[in-house]
């Protein structure tokens, strides 16, 4: 089985090396490839008709200048252009939960939605800040790994992807729980101000917002979340809505007549 392994806090953040060991005890075929440097909140973002650098690190690892997503791009496009694609995605292990609106802002689950794009399964994992990391943690995630892999079936179709959230101990009990809110990006602070012109910078950090069932309560019970997403998030409308639209649009519309000439005056 060939792995990929990606993140977006750089390729040099301790959570992909830890992702990555993970991967290594399902796989002697593990590849990684992350940004250069730490890209928070990239979604799903692409760099397209601008140059980007891959950098060999080492045998099978690799930085990119670009975003987390074209970390999948270039990997598919470039790396394995001639070759076996990978069978799995893995992405993170992200500094920090991912929960509530991240679903659409996290980086680490932009690579794992880009990774469905290319009819991989992919997983994106997420974990509390300043974990308590035992020697269990890498032999118990790779069971984790094993398991959803075994049963890929019953998950892994088309545009669905995985976003796991690690609580601060491991081993731990497994919730699915409701997706609550916990908006980042809520505030502006003034750095400076002159004229027509203010800086600001929105600071990191969520006002930690949680409801019974969501994520956080399950995630600060000492439980791995485990959510199911799809990336087409398609809701039909009533086609008695559309139908009611369509006849009114028409109403609204006035005959068209053919312009007459202006009578001459005598």
């Amino acid at each position: 089985m060939r792995i990929l392994v990606c993140n977006d806090d750089g390729v040099e953040a301790p959570g992909i090396a830890f992702l990555a060991e993970v991967a290594r005890k399902l796989s002697d075929d593990v590849w990684v490839v992350a940004p250069d440097g730490k890209r928070t909140a990239g979604s799903s973002s692409l760099t397209i008709a601008r140059p980007l650098t891959m950098k060999r690190l080492s045998e099978r690892r690799y930085s990119c200048s670009g975003t987390p997503a074209d970390s999948v791009v270039t990997a598919m496009t470039w790396l394995f252009k001639d070759g076996k694609r990978p069978d799995l995605v893995l992405a993170g292990v992200n500094d920090g939960r991912n929960v509530a609106e991240d679903l659409a802002y996290s980086g680490t689950l932009g690579i794992a939605r880009e990774a469905t794009f290319w009819g991989i399964p992919a997983i994106g994992f997420s974990r509390v800040k300043n974990p308590r990391i035992t020697d269990q943690d890498v032999p118990w995630l790779s069971d984790l790994i094993r398991g959803l892999w075994q049963n890929r079936e019953s998950w892994a179709t088309e545009g669905h992807f995985l976003s796991i959230n690690l609580p601060m101990d491991l081993p731990a009990p497994i919730l699915q729980p409701r997706i609550g809110r916990d908006k980042i990006g809520n505030a502006a602070e003034v750095v400076s101000s002159e004229g027509d012109t203010t800086v600001i910078v929105v600071p990191r950090g969520r006002p930690h917002s949680t409801t019974p069932g969501d994520e956080n309560e399950a995630i600060d019970s000492g439980h791995v979340t485990i959510n199911r997403l799809n990336w087409f998030g398609e809701a039909p409308m009533p086609t008695d809505l559309l139908s009611a639209l369509s006849v009114a649009s028409f109403e609204r519309e006035e005959p068209r007549t053919a312009k007459e000439p202006a009578s001459e005056q005598a």
